[in-house]
């Protein structure tokens, strides 16, 4: 037997149980688990969405010595605060139906170096891949969130929420009206979401553009929307990023049903929701508690039938 081929059998044996290991690790799991139930919500259709763990140095140092054959990725533009840094993030084109049956192709662990230019490759996105297109939302996004009181947020969450995203063309688009509807539409919103969630223009996904105005809503809210898109999370664990979002799509699922039904006949009042908040020990979103009710989008303009094409003018 050649020795150089024993070597190199063993070398990919013990690459494979290396894999092994990570693959059982706590985050790795809980990754899983996670992308699998998004997917089976519907909220992550073909490759849509996205979600990045920040690790702690503690999670990585048992994996550290296994991790030889790394690659570094130019960013697009360099990130602050992040030095060193090391996440567990969703690759780019990734199917989350695909994740548990191939984990190592379809997450990965990246280290931001020094000067946030560059990321390492440490483990995973197969032989040639790369972490989500929408990483410069992640990244600035994970260190705008730190801004907000409490416990420090370790997830950023994507995904393309059904009920969400329709009500977004259909409603003004504010970030007090969207809260103040979404409170509304659940008695639970304003206790899960007291900051409410931040609302942006319509923007090209994948661009510093979005990622920056992402992070700065993130910095005030624990949610941000992505007009006839979807949605961003930013919570301390995965479960409560996941929680954060399933919360608001039920609310938006009990709005859609009541704008079908021709518009509420009654709802939660403004004082409903102060005395929820002093109950609950919340502080509401200024802007929401103190508009009146929620407002649907203006009509546009009415523009002349397609119709009247093809079956004469006077059709109305």
């Amino acid at each position: 037997m050649d020795f150089r081929d024993h070597r190199s059998r063993t070398d990919k044996a013990s690459e494979l149980m290396d894999s092994m290991r990570i693959e059982q690790s706590w985050f790795v799991a809980e990754m899983i688990r996670v992308t699998t139930d998004m997917w089976q919500k519907g909220w992550d259709e073909r490759n849509g969405g996205n979600v990045s763990l920040r690790l702690t140095k503690d999670d990585v140092a048992p994996y550290l010595k296994t991790w030889n054959n790394t690659r570094t990725l130019k960013l697009t533009e360099p990130v602050e605060g992040l030095d060193g840094e090391c996440f567990l993030v969703t690759g780019t084109g990734a199917y989350f139906r695909n994740v548990e049956r191939a984990p190592e192709q379809n997450l990965g662990i990246i280290r931001v170096l020094p000067r946030g230019e560059n990321v390492e490759i440490l483990w995973g996105f197969g032989k040639d891949g790369a972490p989500t297109s929408e990483l410069p939302a992640h990244l600035k996004s994970h260190y705008a969130s730190q801004a907000r009181a409490g416990a420090p947020k370790r997830v950023i969450m994507h995904c393309h929420a059904t009920n969400l995203v329709s009500l977004s063309y259909v409603l003004e688009l504010t970030s007090a009206n969207i809260t103040r509807a979404l409170w509304e539409g659940s008695t639970e919103c304003l206790v899960v979401f007291p900051d409410g969630i931040g609302t942006l223009e319509w923007m090209v996904p994948g661009t510093d553009t979005i990622g920056d105005a992402t992070a700065a809503a993130l910095a005030h809210h624990p949610l941000a929307l992505w007009p006839f898109h979807g949605v961003f999370a930013a919570g301390t664990t995965l479960n409560e990023a996941f929680g954060l979002i399933d919360t608001v799509e039920k609310a938006s699922e009990l709005l859609v049903n009541v704008i079908a039904m021709g518009g509420p006949r009654q709802t939660i009042s403004t004082q409903n929701l102060i005395d929820l908040a002093k109950h609950f020990g919340v502080t509401p979103l200024p802007s929401a508690l103190a508009q009146n009710g929620w407002r649907m989008a203006p009509l546009a303009a009415e523009k002349p039938r397609k119709e009247a094409a093809l079956f004469g003018a006077g059709v109305r």
